[in-house]
């Protein structure tokens, strides 16, 4: 049986819209699946630059840690632990001080300040002792046995010359507690780059409540005891500050300062100080007065013995002592103190820097206890300090 013309007309006209509902079918189906393809490979791709990015980070502040094998965020120390670079233990205390920081990387790094003020774990505060030396330090095994015991209330910086490693064993506190140093000149600003540079290292230890430079003729002169609880207990700086009006103070001052730093403001102090966490993170901050000094404060005006003293005399003055607490003898006169030696040292020349008959204040009372540490003294001294330590500074 035949069909009519106007039958087979309209199934052909069906037939073409099922071709056309089909090919549209194709065309979403295709469409949907580009751009599915799409999104998906711009969030692979962002992912994995994510993470070289991540990787990148963790690399430029643990360089020199060796990788696990996985390449995850596990690296594998010497000891064979695996430690895990995210977690806040390694955040807060990181054990590895070596690192790829440029200056001005590190101080931004150890400029951040938590917002939040109660903290993610108990939190000891701790002593950072930070040691500003050329080379070996000739009185450790002196510092080794006042540290002994203590371990879990200080840490240790020693900034020497750049590549320069410690001869000790691994057992010591002294042990990998060099930081990236660079050259330093005596008299020029590199000296006070070199204080901000160990201040900076040792912020990055969150537990680090208290800051004190000491040299390489340094001696503490009590126990780590009474050390920590004075320091850890008081209430101000230990930043030697004071008006000098001869040529060996405000001679040194330079008019170009102007207007930021004015004669009036200009301080001078001993370079051996002791900060609390507060006014580092503000010292480490500062760009615009050290700028000042880096330019304007040159030979034979020294940065150590100025720019902290001014710097905490205009912004910071409640919160400093304006004294420190390493005593020091300038009686001889000249650019450098006296230095003592072994035939020097005795139970009375101790006790007189332990209480040399000098009031100062403490918390706003009056105390006799004025230094804690001493210097300089020179390595033949070390002997017989080692025999007086327990007999007279009872460590």
């Amino acid at each position: 049986m035949h069909r009519s013309r106007g039958e087979k007309d309209e199934t052909d006209k069906h037939v073409g819209l099922l071709k056309l509902v089909q090919v549209l079918s194709f065309l979403v189906v295709f469409v949907a699946g580009v751009v599915i393809g799409l999104v998906t490979s711009s969030h692979i791709n962002q992912h994995f630059v994510s993470k070289a990015e991540i990787y990148s980070f963790v690399n430029h502040f643990s360089a020199d840690v060796p990788a696990g094998k996985d390449g995850n965020c596990t690296v594998v120390r010497d000891c064979g632990k695996a430690e895990d670079c995210w977690s806040v233990k390694t955040f807060l205390r990181p054990k590895n001080l070596t690192h790829r920081m440029s200056d001005n990387e590190l101080f931004w790094r150890a400029s951040m300040v938590p917002k939040k003020e109660e903290f993610p774990y108990e939190r000891v505060p701790k002593v950072a002792f930070m040691f500003l030396t050329r080379g070996p330090l000739p009185l450790l095994p002196l510092w080794e046995r006042f540290f002994r015991g203590h371990e879990k209330l200080f840490s240790i910086y020693v900034h020497a010359l750049p590549g320069y490693k410690l001869n000790v064993s691994s057992t010591s506190p002294f042990y990998r507690r060099e930081i990236p140093s660079q050259q330093v000149s005596w008299g020029t600003v590199t000296l006070a780059d070199a204080e901000r540079r160990l201040l900076a290292n040792a912020l990055l230890d969150f537990s680090n409540e208290r800051f004190v430079l000491l040299s390489e003729s340094c001696i503490p002169v009590y126990n780590f005891s009474t050390v920590y609880n004075y320091l850890i207990g008081s209430a101000h700086g230990f930043v030697q500050s004071y008006d000098e009006p001869t040529r060996y103070g405000r001679g040194r001052y330079s008019r170009r300062m102007l207007p930021d730093i004015k004669l009036y403001q200009w301080r001078k102090g001993s370079q051996w100080f002791e900060l609390n966490r507060a006014l580092a993170v503000n010292v480490i901050s500062d760009t615009k007065y050290y700028t000042l000094f880096k330019k304007y404060c040159l030979p034979a005006c020294y940065p150590d013995e100025h720019y902290l003293p001014t710097y905490l005399n205009m912004f910071h003055g409640s919160l400093n002592s304006n004294r420190t607490v390493t005593w020091v003898d300038w009686s001889i006169g000249g650019p450098h103190p006296a230095t003592y030696g072994e035939a020097n040292v005795s139970v009375d020349f101790i006790q007189s820097i332990r209480n040399n008959g000098t009031l100062c204040q403490y918390n706003s009372e009056t105390t006799s206890i004025c230094f804690l540490f001493a210097r300089k003294f020179a390595p033949s001294a070390l002997e017989p300090l080692l025999k007086l330590s327990s007999s007279v500074m009872e460590f």
